[in-house]
């Protein structure tokens, strides 16, 4: 059990039969009555966010979830078929749990898994992937002050805004937090 008063940004924890990291905390002192805490958690399995307010004294079921090094390897319905680099165990688990970085998955690419209680509530792609560009449009010059972009489509299917020098068949690095272009492979 932790105290709601040791909550910290990343921590995870159990509460209405459901895991919770706490994305944001803030502690408040009023008056004469007794101290609160305010927090703020995204629900790890549906990425759901909701906002808290205990006691000081209150207590959470803290979680242990570990963190693995799996691979892609592809996809299957609705679910992602991952394997666990160390036991070659084969994990399904729903495309959701990839958020938004998941159309940016490519059969073979290393991630990291999230493991609680023997199931992958939420995968983390790397930071940046190089994907090829199988279609983009061709640039046209002019009516541009600084630059400009176009859309291209990815292996993956993904669409992106890349620079207009980018054409079909180049291979290009995107960031997978916001899902922008990030240079040239």
């Amino acid at each position: 059990m932790i105290s709601v008063t040791d909550l910290r940004p990343g921590t995870k924890v159990e509460m209405d039969g459901a895991l919770w990291e706490c994305v944001d905390y803030q502690h408040q002192k009023i008056g004469r009555g007794g101290a609160k805490v305010v927090a703020k958690f995204k629900n790890l399995e549906t990425g759901a966010t909701v906002e808290r307010t205990f006691n000081s004294g209150e207590k959470l079921k803290d979680i242990f979830v570990e963190a693995r090094e799996m691979q892609y390897l592809y996809p299957e319905g609705d679910d992602l078929v991952l394997m666990d680099l160390e036991t070659y165990e084969q994990y399904h688990v729903p495309r959701a749990a990839a958020g938004e970085a998941g159309k940016f998955l490519k059969e073979g690419i290393t991630l990291i898994a999230d493991v609680y209680d023997g199931r992958v509530i939420k995968v983390t792609p790397p930071t940046v992937v190089e994907l090829e560009v199988t279609e983009a449009p061709p640039g046209i010059k002019g009516d541009t002050a600084s630059g400009g972009s176009k859309p291209a489509t990815l292996e993956t299917g993904a669409v992106v805004n890349v620079p207009l020098f980018v054409e079909a068949g180049e291979v290009i690095k995107i960031d997978t937090r916001t899902g922008e272009y990030a240079g040239r492979a």
